[in-house]
């Protein structure tokens, strides 16, 4: 069969930092896609928040059209880019036999395989995602933010974790036997509340295992020694 393998011209915008943006450029990194990494300063933001749907970042511009809300993106992502089974895009009408075709859709498997493991996927994400949007990040009362920061990584982040541990169990990776961008997720939010809580995962060596796991992928590896280094 023929598949055309023409890769669309992707353009990321965010602020110079992981945060939201960060789990779209794993997914980017492990896919071997090439995207434009535009970086925007805070002070240049109150000038481009009016141009924006829904005046948010990150978005995604492909082919003209601009996505938002990055774990949205970051589904698209998994769900919509295929792989050759050479492992990197290439712009180009190819003949695959049938098997060779199969084996280019395993980048959908970041996704996960069924509908069952995408949604199981998606709500380790999700559930991630609700502790993290609990933390009043552009809070300016320092005392306010700093008590509240206090409260979440103390009280019911130890919560949060036990229950990721569970899930895990022994496991390698959140879903099936196979990494999953439910795991990206794990290793970017663990990455940022280790800066504000060093210690939150010494009685967890499952979860801290998991982290190395995903850094040891070779392309994540990759993204993480080459990538502007930021505080969140």
């Amino acid at each position: 069969m023929w598949e055309n393998c023409t890769m669309p011209n992707y353009k990321l915008l965010y602020f110079n930092m992981r945060g939201r943006a960060e789990i779209i450029r794993y997914i980017f990194a492990y896919l071997d896609i090439k995207y434009e990494d535009h970086r925007i300063e805070q002070a240049d933001w109150p000038q481009i928040k009016p141009t924006l749907p829904f005046g948010k970042i990150p978005v995604l511009e492909v082919e003209g059209i601009t996505l938002h809300q990055s774990l949205a993106i970051a589904r698209y992502l998994t769900k919509n880019t295929v792989l050759k089974n050479t492992g990197r895009w290439q712009p180009c009408l190819y003949w695959v036999s049938p098997e060779a075709s199969l084996a280019s859709h395993h980048s959908r498997d970041l996704a996960g395989k069924t509908e069952l493991e995408q949604c199981q996927a998606d709500a380790v994400v999700d559930t991630l995602d609700d502790f993290m949007s609990l933390f009043p990040w552009a809070e300016t009362n320092q005392d306010r933010k700093e008590h509240m920061f206090n409260e979440l990584l103390t009280r019911q982040a130890p919560r949060l974790l036990k229950d990721l541990d569970t899930y895990l169990g022994d496991k390698e990776w959140f879903i099936g036997n196979y990494v999953t961008w439910a795991d990206f997720y794990w290793d970017v939010c663990s990455t940022t509340l280790l800066v504000l809580k060093p210690d939150l995962l010494d009685i967890y060596p499952r979860l801290a295992s998991l982290r190395n796991r995903v850094q040891d992928i070779p392309a994540i590896s990759a993204w993480i020694l080459k990538r502007p280094q930021t505080k969140l």
